[in-house]
């Protein structure tokens, strides 16, 4: 506010002494009309005077008509009998002999004043941005000030990952039982994860239980446009942890200054590349007594480069995967405290609902869920709510004005049905939990499969039988419709992509036990440019014939397994059209008598 004062202040100066200069410029005096001496005689003849002002030489007055004039007399004895004999009013003034000089002094003074006030509001301007520009190079690392309110207690999910970290906590706090056995503190930490996962939460739970200066920057904050300012301010972060040790150095996002060098299209001596140098430097040149550790989150650790990954710098590696079963229960129960929830909600089937979501995803259920109860005025957040808002975070919100043709509605149902009917008959695939024709997001309707417990491995049988699933919505439309859609195109997106991964990961094919190009992962520039397929083009035709192959022969069982039981197909889908969500026990019934292979 001071700040703002000041500015305010310091324009209105100067407009101030602007006005002062021009004012003179439009001084009325301007109009006074520059009268002889002999006119002026004649109009005191003529009486069209009516009054004047003498001051020495100078006359000046004002005739009838409202007209100011000046004119100048000499010696002239007999003017103020005259003007008296014609009724003009006379005023007499004694001279200023040093008008003129005072005139031009003020004529000078105020530009000078003015031009001198300016010259300093230039330099002062001129200095803000020279010490700007010293500034430009000291990192913007952020403090923590204050009691940090997060501690290990309000994270979940990473049971492993805490333990490592109170092992860090427990080396700050008491360095001296390490050092006695020999041992030293690791000098980097390394986040990795998915988004969501619970990365930068942990780094604010390691400065609330450790209670030593924690310093936090983002990688982004390092690289500047101009060449040398981001090695500048990894030095002055460096500088400011050295200075207060123990401590932490937390950097979230390091994959945007750590990435590989030589990879990018800058050449070697980008700006980027001196950057990720002199952290280098920096994390090798700790002082072991330093007691200072640098933590480093990513979900891009591919594309990190080696040296930054070697053992003295970031000595330890700690992944954090998306959580199980009881790690989503444990983070539901910490975002559901202070939320009032009825008693037919149960956070463990909340949980066994929600394969696949990360803890940032399961706090947003729970906040979505709160606020669909607070639109309808409720007190307490129910079943329904939960039950809506994970349908929300998977799909999307429902679309309720998109009006759907019968036609399309009745395609849609036989397509979900289709679904759902091979999913209930295959052994080694996920139960159904809900089918839907109500439009949310993208998708006209959707089947929702819940597995009974997390799978970390593919067998043959259930990925030919998950393809199988995934076309059956397709051949639930041909056989009723005869002619299928293009409702089916994710389903043939994932069934291919599965296929494909049978073929060129999984060794389950006819090809052997072999591995065909390298993983899916995202494009890293200047790295995988250069990479060639490791097989031949007579391979190649393999590979897409035993796509093809098994997509084929998944079809044929979705056609036989859902002919086999056209009836109750049928039958499902009128249901569905009619009441547009089969859930729970309406699903169940629904469900019931379906004939396997």
């Amino acid at each position: 506010m001071k700040a703002n004062w000041r500015v305010i202040t310091t324009y209105l100066i100067v407009f101030l002494l602007g006005a002062a200069i021009i004012a003179p410029l439009f001084n009325t005096e301007s109009k006074v009309t520059e009268l002889p001496f002999s006119s002026f005689l004649d109009s005191s003849d003529q009486g069209k005077i009516s009054q004047v002002t003498i001051s020495g030489d100078v006359i000046t007055g004002e005739l009838k008509d409202k007209t100011s004039f000046r004119t100048h007399a000499l010696n002239y004895p007999n003017l103020v009998p005259m003007l008296r004999e014609k009724g003009v009013s006379i005023k007499v003034e004694s001279p200023v002999e040093s008008s003129w000089a005072w005139n031009l002094a003020i004529q000078l003074l105020f530009p000078i004043v003015f031009f001198f006030f300016l010259w300093w509001l230039i330099m002062r301007q001129a200095q803000g941005a020279n010490s700007q520009a010293m500034s430009f190079g000291r990192a913007n690392a952020k403090q923590q000030t204050g009691k940090v309110t997060v501690t290990f207690a309000d994270v979940a999910g990473v049971d492993e990952a805490k333990e490592e970290l109170k092992e860090i906590v427990d080396f700050l706090k008491n360095p001296a039982k390490y050092q006695a056995l020999g041992a030293k503190i690791p000098k980097g930490l390394l986040l990795m994860g998915p988004p969501g996962t619970g990365k930068t939460l942990l780094a604010r739970a390691i400065a609330g239980e450790a209670g030593v200066p924690f310093f936090s920057i983002s990688g982004s904050d390092f690289v500047e446009m101009f060449v040398g300012v981001g090695a500048s301010r990894v030095r002055s972060v460096f500088e400011q942890a050295k200075k207060q040790t123990p401590s932490i150095i937390f950097m979230d996002e390091i994959d945007a200054v750590g990435r590989h060098r030589g990879a990018g299209l800058g050449g070697g001596h980008d700006e980027r590349e001196q950057t990720l140098n002199q952290l280098l430097v920096e994390m090798d040149g700790f002082d072991p007594k330093a007691n200072t550790i640098v933590i480093a989150a990513t979900n891009r650790p591919d594309i990190l480069d080696p040296a930054l990954l070697r053992p003295g710098r970031f000595d330890r590696r700690i992944v954090l995967d998306k959580p199980d079963l009881k790690g989503r229960e444990d983070i539901l129960k910490i975002h559901a405290k202070g939320k009032p929830f009825a008693k037919d909600v149960e956070l463990s089937v909340v949980a066994r609902r929600t394969p696949g979501f990360s803890g940032a995803d399961l706090e947003n259920v729970l906040n979505e869920a709160a606020i669909l109860a607070a639109r309808t005025d409720k007190k307490e957040v129910g079943i329904e709510e939960v039950e809506e808002a994970v349908d929300r975070v998977i799909a999307g919100p429902e679309k309720k004005s998109k009006v759907i043709s019968d036609n399309e509605k009745s395609r849609v149902a036989y397509h979900e049905v289709g679904h759902a009917v091979l999913s209930q008959i295959l052994k080694n695939t996920d139960k159904v939990h809900k089918i839907s024709i109500l439009p949310r997001g993208m998708a006209l309707g959707y089947t929702l499969q819940l597995p009974m417990e997390d799978k970390y491995l593919v067998t043959r049988s259930q990925a030919t039988e998950e393809i199988t699933v995934l076309l059956g919505g397709r051949v639930a439309e041909e056989m009723i419709f005869n002619e299928p859609s293009s409702g089916a195109h994710n389903d043939l997106e994932r069934s291919t992509d599965l296929a494909k991964r049978m073929v060129t990961e999984f060794g389950m094919s006819k090809l052997g036990p072999r591995t065909f190009g390298r993983k899916d992962r995202q494009i890293f520039l200047g790295r995988d440019i250069a990479e060639m397929k490791d097989y031949s083009e007579q391979t190649a035709d393999e590979i897409d014939h035993e796509i093809e192959r098994i997509i084929s022969e998944c079809h044929d069982r979705a056609r036989a397994l859902l002919s086999k039981n056209r009836g109750k197909v049928e039958e499902m889908a009128k249901l569905l059209i009619e009441k547009e969500t089969l859930e729970n026990s309406i699903l169940e019934e629904a469900l019931k008598g379906l004939q396997g292979d």
